[in-house]
This record gives structure tokens, sequence and C-alpha cells, in this order.
């Protein structure tokens, strides 16, 4: 199985992973024949990755993080409740009527993810087809809750991680939806309005009684950063509650990686290059690094090149090193098809690297001609900020 940027898809290929709608319902079966009208239409709903079947790697493994259904079902759920949210004005006193449905989610969520605690955490979803905020909520919530548990914290700190995690945005439901959704560049009162949707989920939150006061403060901290620069207090390292820092990264992270209409989607390795060029200044270094530490860098599935020249598919993964996964190499450094493809452990080989992901590559420039260089606030609030100190 390998996954393929859905622009370089082609009719016939065979789907390898279910896709879901929005309300949790399998839009397309696996091993469903692909057809142009489908890959373009996978394309508009924002599908940016997909596995497909491939006979040299149909014998890998993809094991979930999260189970797909159950990852389908709770963004499904967040975006029934977050719905009623905003059907009702988002007024305060309608929060703590949803306390309990999130909670029952994230109890669910925690034990699905601490039934397998050794797991490496994967792309945000790549194959459910929905609004970000109600995606974007979700991976936040799971990578919170997997780096809580490779910390060895107690359920209630990680339901209370979850649910900070989980309503860190809640206040952009307070922002006008044209501005939220603008396929372009905000101007500066736009971008001023989205800015306040810390305070406003801050509002929303703080005073419910069933809603720790941590929760409320991630909501208006996230986007504060250890040197001062970030908004809306301008806080600084300490003063910035421990819990809001690491959503501030998860957030930043999850943000990078995910495809919008208007910007590219990057890779984890790239990600983390930007949160490690604001390591100590915007982020905790300390923190950065154990959060590389459980992610996939190289997902399954994927198409690398190596420092040796030669092309493979990442087969397996290595606790521990994200940057070193077993490659399964099927193309020679003057790109000639292997009849005997063979796998590389790059935990065994040091002085092999991965240097390239050039499917992803191509996929780049495709967005790039299509949606110029455009932004949304989570990626642009990081590199704004890295790049001035750089």
């Amino acid at each position: 199985m390998r996954l393929i940027p859905i622009h370089l898809c082609k009719p016939g290929m065979r789907l390898g992973r279910k896709i879901y709608s929005h309300d949790g319902k399998v839009l397309l079966a696996e091993s469903t024949v692909l057809t142009k009208t489908m890959i373009r239409r996978l394309a508009a709903l924002g599908i940016s990755f997909i596995y497909v079947y491939d006979e040299r790697t149909d014998d890998v493994e993809l094991r979930e993080w999260v189970d797909a259904e159950v990852r389908a079902r709770a963004i499904a759920e967040i975006r029934r409740q977050f719905r009623r949210m905003m059907d009702e004005g988002g007024r305060k006193r309608h929060i703590g009527a949803f306390d309990k449905t999130f909670r029952s989610m994230l109890s669910a969520l925690i034990d699905e993810l601490a039934s397998h605690p050794n797991a490496i955490m994967l792309l945000g979803d790549i194959c459910t087809v929905d609004h970000y905020l109600y995606r974007h909520s979700l991976n936040v919530c799971l990578y919170a809750i997997g780096i809580g548990i490779s910390l060895g914290w107690d359920r209630d700190r990680l339901m209370t991680f979850g649910l900070g995690a989980l309503l860190h945005d809640i206040g952009k439901l307070m922002v006008p939806q044209d501005i939220l959704l603008k396929p372009g560049k905000l101007t500066p009162e736009e971008f001023e309005a989205v800015k306040r949707h810390t305070e406003a989920g801050f509002d929303l939150l703080r005073g419910e009684p069933n809603i720790p006061m941590a929760v409320a403060y991630c909501a208006l901290q996230h986007h504060e950063r250890l040197d001062g620069s970030g908004y809306p207090r301008g806080l600084k390292a300490d003063e910035i509650q421990e819990l809001a820092q690491w959503i501030g990264l998860i957030d930043a992270y999850d943000a990078m990686t995910s495809m919008r209409p208007y910007r590219k989607m990057m890779l984890p390795h790239e990600a983390l290059e930007v949160l490690y060029a604001g390591s100590g200044t915007l982020f905790d270094t300390k923190k950065i690094w154990h959060f590389r530490n459980q992610i996939a860098i190289y997902p399954i599935g994927m198409t690398v090149t190596l420092s040796t020249g030669e092309t493979g598919v990442v087969v397996d993964l290595n606790a521990g090193l994200p940057d070193r996964p077993v490659v399964r190499i099927f193309r020679d450094a003057e790109g000639v098809e292997l009849s005997q493809p063979y796998e590389l452990d790059l935990s065994k080989k040091l002085n092999v690297v991965v240097t390239g992901v050039d499917e992803y590559d191509l996929l780049a420039e495709r967005s790039e001609e299509a949606a110029g260089e455009e932004e949304d606030v989570e990626a642009f609030d990081v590199r704004l900020r890295v790049n001035a100190i750089n």
C-alpha cells in the first residue's frame, strides 16, 4: 500500500483505505477503482493524500494510530456539537450542555490511544472530508492525548488536556464565517478579527462549572510564544500555562501539515524544521524534541529518496527513531526499477538518510501554482516569527 498525493492519482488505481464523509459515513469504500471524476471530486473536497494498492507494497500493514471509523465518528460528533453552538449564537450558557458529550468522547479516545501507548503518531486525518475547524480540533486533541500518555499523565490530567485541545479554537465560532473561510489573503482588519478568537474562546469557557480554568487558558494562550511575540497578551515563558504551551506547539504543527484551499501543506519533516527554527524563542525546546520522537516523520506508504540516490517506500517505523524508517528499495540510484526490491532499515544504516519526498515536491509545486502564497493564521503565525529571528 502506498500513500500518494491526490494530484498523482490516476484512473484505475484501487483505493487502499476508506474515505469518510463529514457525518462519519463511508464516502468511498476500500478497493474502489478510482475514476477521473472521483479523483477530481476528492481533490475539490480537500483530500490531499490517499492510500492506494500497489503490487510492490500490498503486503505492508498500515497500522492505525486511531481507528479510522472511530476518528470519523469523533469528527462527526464535534461537527454536530460545534454547529449547535453556532446555530445558537455560541452563547456562553450553552457551553456547559456539551460538557458531558465531549467528556464521553474523550474517554473513548483515551481508551483507544492507551490500548497501544507505544504507537507512533501519524499524520492528521487525511481520509475524512469536513470543515477544517472540526478536523483540526480533533487532530490537536488526538496529538495532545498521545503526548500526555507518552509523558505518563494520569487520566484526570489527560481529560483536562484533551478537553483543552478539543476546545482551543472554540472562539472561532464567533468569527464571521466569510472571514474564517476566506479563500485568499486576509485584510489587516480581518486578520485582527481572527486573532480575537483566543479571547472569545476564553470568555466562552471561563466560569463554566464543569470546565477547568486550565481549559479556558488553553483557548486564551495557545498563540502566546516564549519570547513574548505571541497574542493576545504578549506573555512570556512561564507566564504561559504548560498545557497551553503544548497546545500552541501541536496547533502550529497540525496547521502546517494540513491542506488548505489557498496554500500547500507541509510534510512532518518540513513542519518540524519550522518548529525547530523557533526552538527556545517561540516554543520550548524540550517539548519540540519530545513531540518529534512521538510522530511519524515519514509515514508508512510514503515514497522517499535516500542519500544513496535510491528510491523506495516506507514499510515500517522505528520507535524513538522517527527519521530512520525501514524503506523498501524499488529503484536504484540511476532510476532503474529493481526486479528484486529489498528492504533497508535506516536504524542500522546510520550513514544513509532520507533526502527527499519527490512525489510531495510535485504536489507542492502544483498547489503553489493554483493557490499562490496565501496562508492561514496558524501557519502565518509560525512562519512570520521564525523568519523574523533568522
